[in-house]
Order: C-alpha cells, then structure tokens, then sequence
C-alpha cells in the first residue's frame, strides 16, 4: 500500500482575505498534501466579532476555494473548530504566527505548526482604513 497522505488543517472568519491568510494557507499547504480550511460560520462570526462579516458564507467558500492550495472548505457553527478536529481527526493543524503552539485549538489531538508572523496585516486594520479610523 502506498503512503497516507498528509492531512493539514487551518481555520479562521476568513471575512476579507488578505495577504496575512494567503501566507499562513501557503505554509499550511507546504506542510502535507491535503489542506483543509474550517471556515466560521456567520452566526459564529457575529459571535465573535460584533458587525461582522463583511462577505458572507457564501462569498467567503468562493473565494476560499478558487485558491488552488485549498482542497476543501468546511463550516462550523461552533466558536472554536474542536469538535470538526475531534471529527477530521488531522496529521497536522496550522495557525498564524500571531498564535502560540499551546494556545491552538486541538493542541495535543495533532501536531500543531505555527505559520511565520507578518505583523500589519488583519481584517480589523483593513475595515479601520476603510472607515478612515486609521
């Protein structure tokens, strides 16, 4: 039999994608061969983060899957991705530099990789330059 493939996942709102999520996909793909994105739902969105999203569900997948490093999309209502990683059951889950490996939902239920840090770049900055508040 041949070699299991790699199974590696990351999650996140995803609301406007943007050049800090394109980095941590990247090095998220860069560490197995299938790349899984557990995207929030919009109600978990609100949840989170009061007034948003700005893209809806629908958007958010869309755009999400016309990157060719995203194998697959899945959304969850939860306000953490636990049960889908109880679930999936991944080699590997990544998250952005701006994490610590102990603090990553599923530390212990798979090997956690933290993406390199590119400080400046975030949703709330983009929205706040938009709203001239920056």
């Amino acid at each position: 039999m041949g070699k299991r493939n790699t199974i590696v996942f990351t999650s996140g709102c995803f609301d406007i994608l943007h050049v800090g999520h394109l980095s941590t996909l990247e090095f998220a793909k860069a560490q197995g061969d299938i790349l899984i994105v557990g995207m929030n739902s919009d109600e978990s969105v609100s949840r989170l983060k009061p007034g948003r999203p700005v893209n809806k569900r629908p958007d958010r997948v869309k755009i999400l899957m016309a990157l060719e490093i995203v194998n697959c999309v899945i959304i969850f209502d939860q306000d953490t991705p636990l049960e889908l990683i109880k679930i999936m059951k991944p080699d590997v889950i990544v998250k952005g530099g701006d994490y610590e490996a102990k603090d990553v939902v599923g530390y212990g239920l798979a090997e956690v990789r933290i993406a390199p840090y590119l400080p400046g770049y975030s949703t709330t900055r983009i929205l706040e330059a938009i709203n001239g508040q920056s």
